[in-house]
This record gives structure tokens, C-alpha cells and sequence, in this order.
């Protein structure tokens, strides 16, 4: 597809009805996700449900406002590409620490993750020149590795969730299957807008059947408004320590990594290779959002890879479906009945669509890695090795690095972070440094080893 055609469909505006269906559908697909955190921090504050439920609200409210930034863009802030806002894992584990230090609490959680904001959207500029670092080669490591970091969250989902106490219960595992089968038989059978909606439709089809196994639970739902309002520091005045704000600071450049890796991805999966330009773009808005978040009672936001999965199954590319994305998850913040329903789809129906989901991006960056040279450059399969099965520790081995100190957490437990270093490193020292800036665009594939003339990726229909 030329390049013109290309920025034709990302720009493309969809009738109302397919922009608010497939934007619909990304919400259902990163819900589960992006409450997990409220969720976890609310547990561990020992918040009541009145206030876990506005924590979710403000969660909501907060990713459609920088969903809306990364997808419309504002002035110099956002990617302009089909991208979902959301919480980031990389801080769950400092988060907890502080909410349970009696001097941090939730305001020094929201101080930090203000000060933080300021600082990454400071340090953006810098952090996109390194995108010279990532050739094809690494390009296809790092996204490889984002999908083998996400089938266990699909994996876990489809048995019903993590401390579920009937994990991997029969019933959880026939309807996750089953969705799977819908939206298989969709993806083959389907045409048009049909085959476009399949995974909204495999997850209508799987909570339809849990509803009938009496799986769903509205309890409660009565008590739940029509409409809130999200204000500014809802639970108290931030407060400001140093270290807690560098320790979140480092939860930022964790999320610049990914963040630049689920870019890259987004932009092969829809023909548009992306520049430094654009990921600088991109990263000012996760600090931006996060700025928002601290602000709005939510917390660190990234770009959530779960969506670009779904982007790669549609091949809808137009970036105003997450901007619809954006403005329906903004509703959900100010209407929390409609929060409340959408939080009763039980996890293992999303874990169907999760896998299917998940393992899309990590057939992107298969693609990518078949257009690099293991003949000519046999060390590349040391470095696609070393840095796939480095990226796998976090997933396989929980504890492998509890003993490093709590501020390194954040790199040492995200497995995307890992691959990242390790491949840009191991790439240095068996091909050397880059030459200069990497152009955008396909051209720049002959470095490490990959046929310049080749395209990086096949273009979706």
C-alpha cells in the first residue's frame, strides 16, 4: 500500500454506526486490563466500595482523555495513529509499596505520579532520538517479546483469572474455548464489517453464555448512579517526596521502552513505519496523561499493546476508532452504571479473545524477524536467542529477581524492558553502533543484516 493510502486510511472517518461499534470493541478489549490496577491498589488502601468504584471511574475518565491525545493529537502531543490510553503495570509494584508507607498513601502516589508526568514529558525529545537503536532486527525482538509477555495475561484470563478460587475450572475453560471457535469460524466465514467486529462479537457470543450459566453478577448495580463527576484530588492533596517521584520517574523510562516498541509494532501492522518524530509525539502524551492521571486520581498511564493486537485482527486502521474509543471511555467515567455493567464480563470470557489477541502482535513480530539475514549474519540468532529467552524471566520465573532492590522493580519485572536492553546491547556489540539517524521508513532495513529492498512487514488487506 503507498504511503498516501496509507495515511488515507488512518485518517479515514467511518459512518457513526462502524466508529462506535469498533470503538466499543477496543473498550471491551482493554477494560479488564486497565481496572486490574485501581482494583489492586483499592485492595491494598482498603478502600470501601463507594471509593473503589469512583478509583475505576476516574481510571475510565482519565485513559478516554488520553486515548483522545494520542489518537486526535494536541499541538505537539500525540502519535496520531489508531492508539488506546491506559494504566501502566510497570508501577503496581511501587504503588503498593507507597499506598502502604503511612506517609506516602494515595496522595504521595499521586504526587509522584504528577512530578513524574513533568519530568518524562522533559525527557520525551531525548528518549525518541534512540529509536536509531532499533533496526528491524531489534524492532521484531522487542514485539515478539510484547506478545510473549501478553498470551499469559490471555492464558490466565481464559481460566477464570488470577485468585479466582475455581482458577481453571472446566466451565471457564469450554466458554474461553468457545469464544476462541466464534471468533475463528468469524475471521473465515465472515465478510466485511462482520469479520471486523469479530472479537466484539465472540465477546457478546461468550457473555451471553455466562449469563445463561448464571456466571454474571449485577448485584449491586442499583445502587449505582447514572452520573458522576470526576474532581481533582478526590482522596486529599498531593504530597511531594523525592523518592518516591524518582522511583516513579523510573516506572516513566520503563514505559518510554514499551511504549516505542508497541509504536513500531502499531506502525508495521498498519504500513506506516514510524520516525522519531512520531515517537517523540507519542511519548510526550504518556507524560501528559500520566500528568492527568496524578491530577484526576488515577495513576502512570502508557499506550496498552492489548489494542494494537486488535488493530492487527481488523485491519482497521483509522486512528478516529480509538478516538470514538476514547470518548466512549470517557462516558464510563462520568456514568458508572454503565462502568459497573461492563466490569460484569467475567475474565474468562475475555480470555478467548485475549489469546487470539495477544498472539496477533506476537505474530507481528515474527513477520518482522523473517525479512532479517541469519545467513550472511549468523550472530543475529544469538541475539534474537539471548534476548527472547532473557524477555521470558518475569513470565516463567515470578521470584527470579526478588532480591533486587524495590526501585529496580520496574526494569528488572517487565519483560519487555528486558528485551529491549538486551537486544539493542547484544545488537551493538555483534553488528556495532548505527551509522546515524535511522530514516522512517522501509529503506532503513539493510542494517543488522535485513535486505534493504525487502519490506519489513506485509501489509494487512
Amino acid at each position: 500500500m503507498s504511503n498516501n493510502a496509507t495515511s488515507n486510511a488512518i485518517d479515514a472517518w467511518l459512518p457513526p454506526g462502524r466508529l462506535l461499534t469498533l470503538g466499543l470493541q477496543h473498550v471491551l478489549v482493554m477494560y479488564a486490563g486497565a481496572v486490574a490496577v485501581p482494583l489492586i491498589i483499592a485492595g491494598v488502601a482498603h478502600l470501601s466500595t463507594a471509593q473503589t468504584g469512583y478509583l475505576i471511574s476516574a481510571d475510565m475518565f482519565c485513559c478516554g482523555i488520553g486515548s483522545l491525545l494520542q489518537s486526535v493529537g494536541l499541538g505537539p502531543f500525540g502519535i496520531r495513529m489508531p492508539v488506546i490510553m491506559a494504566v501502566t503495570f510497570a508501577a503496581v509494584g511501587p504503588m503498593i509499596v507507597m499506598v502502604g508507607d503511612p506517609a506516602l498513601g494515595l496522595p504521595g502516589i499521586y504526587g509522584a505520579t504528577i512530578a513524574a508526568g513533568f519530568i518524562a514529558i522533559g525527557l520525551a525529545p531525548f528518549a525518541s532520538r534512540l529509536l536509531r537503536f532499533f533496526p528491524p532486527l531489534v524492532q521484531g525482538i522487542v514485539i515478539t517479546a510484547i506478545g510473549f509477555n501478553l498470551i499469559p495475561v490471555g492464558i490466565n484470563w481464559a481460566a477464570g483469572g488470577v485468585g479466582n478460587p475455581h482458577y481453571g475450572a472446566p466451565v471457564f475453560l469450554i466458554v474461553s474455548l468457545s469464544v476462541l471457535l466464534f471468533i475463528m469460524v468469524l475471521a473465515k466465514y465472515g465478510r466485511g464489517f462482520i469479520a471486523n467486529i469479530a472479537v466484539l462479537l465472540g465477546l457478546i457470543f461468550g457473555f451471553i453464555e455466562a449469563v445463561l450459566l448464571g456466571r454474571v453478577s449485577l448485584h449491586g448495580i442499583g445502587k449505582v448512579g447514572w452520573f458522576g463527576v470526576i474532581t481533582p484530588f478526590h482522596f486529599g492533596l498531593p504530597t511531594f517526596h523525592p523518592v518516591a517521584i524518582a522511583t516513579m520517574v523510573v516506572v516513566m523510562m520503563v514505559t518510554f521502552i514499551e511504549s516505542s516498541g508497541m509504536f513500531m509494532a502499531l506502525g508495521m501492522i498498519v504500513d506506516k513505519p514510524v520516525n522519531d518524530k512520531d515517537i517523540r509525539r507519542g511519548l510526550l502524551v504518556d507524560g501528559l496523561a500520566t500528568v492527568i492521571g496524578g491530577t484526576f486520581n488515577s495513576f502512570p498511564h502508557t499506550s496498552f499493546s492489548q489494542n494494537i493486537g486488535l488493530v492487527g485482527i481488523t485491519g482497521v486502521r483509522s486512528r478516529w476508532v480509538c478516538a470514538t474509543a476514547g470518548a466512549i471511555l470517557l462516558a464510563l467515567g462520568l456514568i458508572p452504571k454503565m462502568s459497573f455493567i461492563i466490569a460484569s464480563i467475567p475474565q474468562f470470557v475475555l480470555g478467548g479473545a485475549g489469546i487470539v489477541m495477544f498472539g496477533m502482535v506476537m505474530a507481528t513480530g515474527i513477520r518482522i524477524l523473517h525479512t532479517v539475514d541469519f545467513e550472511k549474519h549468523q550472530h543475529n540468532s544469538y541475539i534474537v536467542a539471548i534476548s527472547l529467552g532473557i524477555s521470558m524471566i518475569p513470565v516463567v520465573a515470578g521470584k527470579f529477581f526478588h532480591a533486587v532492590p524495590i526501585g529496580l522493580q520496574p526494569f528488572v519485572q517487565s519483560g519487555i524492558f528486558l528485551a529491549a536492553i538486551s537486544a539493542v546491547l547484544s545488537n551493538l556489540w555483534f553488528n556495532g553502533a548505527p551509522r546515524g539517524p535511522r530514516p522512517a521508513g522501509h529503506e532503513a532495513a539493510g542494517h543488522a543484516g535485513v535486505p534493504a529492498a525487502e519490506p519489513a512487514v506485509t501489509p494487512l488487506p
